[in-house]
């Protein structure tokens, strides 16, 4: 039996409210246009519930690696504006959850990311005996470019006039893409 199970925890920092931070990552038709290095086509299939539960997401991502995955998301809960939590199915089969805690008496927001999948993608199946270390450097790398991309977006979304969103620069793009799926 092939042990495909990874479990990612991602910890990042930023300048923002929590409620910030909830609202830009709620507003998934937008993550292939801040998050391009990743997120390559992102299609919300059923809205789901007022709040968000519910809420299904088609996906065709990718890491710095050469390979595509196509999974969706399904929202299971969402605790405005402390975080929210998914189901993935596809490439991708397990939980992600999402955490924001604001520092107190600051605009720093610690964002925490947990991640427990079992990969299905036959690639990643296959080979995770011997490339183990190599996807989760993969992983590493795409959570990287989305702490930066998020960094860049709340500044061009915080941007007063087109002069100063001009002078932010464009977020981190995909090291190859391979068009529509």
């Amino acid at each position: 039996m092939f042990n495909n199970r990874y479990h990612f925890i991602t910890h990042w920092q930023v300048a923002a409210s929590k409620e910030e931070v909830y609202r830009l990552l709620e507003d998934v038709e937008t993550l292939a246009n801040w998050w391009p290095s990743v997120y390559l086509e992102v299609n919300v299939v059923e809205q789901g519930q007022p709040g968000g539960v519910g809420k299904v997401v088609d996906l065709y991502t990718k890491g710095w690696l050469p390979y595509t995955l196509q999974w969706k998301f399904i929202v299971t809960n969402t605790y405005f504006p402390n975080g929210f939590a998914i189901k993935a199915v596809g490439d991708f089969v397990g939980e992600g959850i999402w955490t924001f805690e604001q520092q107190p008496k600051t605009n720093i927001c610690n964002i925490t990311y947990d991640w427990n999948i079992v990969a299905e993608k036959p690639l990643l199946r296959y080979l995770t005996f011997l490339l183990r270390p190599v996807f989760a450097a993969n992983h590493r790398w795409a959570m990287q470019k989305g702490l930066e991309s998020l960094q860049l977006e709340l500044q061009r979304r915080r941007a007063k006039t087109p002069e100063e969103r001009e002078k932010i620069p464009p977020p981190p793009p995909p090291t190859f893409y391979y068009g529509k799926k």
